[in-house]
């Protein structure tokens, strides 16, 4: 997952391309950036990440099973209409095959049917609509392939960024927060300011916004 971090009012967060001008700018402390109508000096910390979390998911799909829904609301007993759609779908014509069971929820309109071959499973999902006959008439239903999703390797993790600075300081300016936003860029992309080529770059004026960052 993404890892959020809150970027509170008149800070400005750089990450750099080469993890050692962000450690050689940390190292130096603070800096006196040139904000057009006055000089400001802000203060660089190391970038501390927030929570983080890793994971596996693995998604299985089921050989004999289909996810069925959009099935009309018609007036009659769900037991009938269980019957009704193992029959319409042991029809082999439509791709289907012999019905081991059927799990009909007339709530969501949904059912989930178990074939005894996985073939007949495979042919069924085929197309996404399927047609359903009941009481003469053609409905068309959707059909999907049945899955199973579970979690692994769940890991939690906070650490720290080593290509990121966080600026602090900021005094305030009559300019725009882009024009801002230029100058703190270009102040840190001179070398001789112990900079270097910067990825990206976020300046916050007012308010508070959220950054995200990939492992």
């Amino acid at each position: 997952t993404k890892i959020p971090f809150k970027l509170n009012k008149n800070q400005a967060v750089l990450t750099f391309e080469d993890e050692e001008v962000a450690q050689r700018l940390i190292k130096m402390g603070k800096h006196t950036v040139n904000l057009d109508s006055k000089m400001a000096d802000v203060r660089v910390k190391p970038f501390t990440l927030e929570m983080g979390i890793k994971f596996e998911l693995h998604v299985t799909i089921s050989g004999k099973k289909i996810n069925v829904s959009e099935i009309p609301e018609l007036s009659i007993p769900d037991d009938w209409m269980r019957d009704k759609l193992e029959l319409n779908f042991y029809k082999s014509e439509h791709g289907g095959g012999e019905v081991e069971n059927v799990k009909y929820d007339k709530r969501s309109r949904t059912a989930v049917i178990t074939f005894l071959r996985p073939e007949a499973a495979r042919s069924s999902v085929r197309h996404t609509k399927y047609p359903f006959f009941v009481n003469g008439r053609c409905h068309m239903v959707s059909v999907s392939a049945s899955t199973e999703e579970r979690l692994e390797k769940l890991q939690i993790y906070s650490g720290i960024s080593k290509k990121t600075i966080l600026l602090k300081g900021i005094q305030e300016t009559e300019d725009d927060e882009e024009s801002v936003q230029d100058m703190i860029e270009i102040h840190f992309q001179k070398p001789s300011n112990g900079g270097g080529e910067i990825e990206n770059i976020k300046y916050v004026s007012k308010g508070v916004t959220w950054a995200y960052f990939e492992e």
